[in-house]
């Protein structure tokens, strides 16, 4: 079943076939809590989610994925916040290819699993 398995993306899960999650969605498929990712979007001009009613934040795919490249960034590979958003702000062009790379690397993960499932 897709969304069930391991991404091989630092053991992190793969992210679903929706196009809106709610915050809570994101911190478990991000593993960072809800008030770090709040913190993030104060940080990080890139990561802007959709508010609606509420002020309840909605994020989409491309924001999952920026999400986990600035955990990586930090968490992994030890920038500090200003370092991590220079290195965002600066290497454009290089964040795009890594961010196709990922939806890449995702898509085929959820496909080899619905083939897995269509298998059985």
């Amino acid at each position: 079943m897709p969304g069930s398995g391991r991404s091989d993306e630092g053991g992190l899960p793969p992210i679903p076939e929706k196009h809106y999650f709610s915050i809570g969605e994101v911190s478990e498929l991000c593993a960072v809590k809800p008030h770090v990712l709040r913190y993030w979007e104060q940080e990080f001009p890139q990561l802007n989610p959709v508010k609606r009613r509420g002020n309840r934040r909605y994020y989409q795919r491309q924001d999952v994925i920026l999400i986990r490249r600035i955990r990586t960034l930090l968490y992994d590979e030890g920038f500090t916040i200003g370092g991590a958003r220079q290195r965002l702000a600066g290497g454009e062009g290089r964040e795009d290819a890594s961010q196709s790379q990922q939806i890449i690397r995702q898509m085929r993960t959820e496909l080899e699993s619905i083939l897995d499932t269509l298998k059985r």
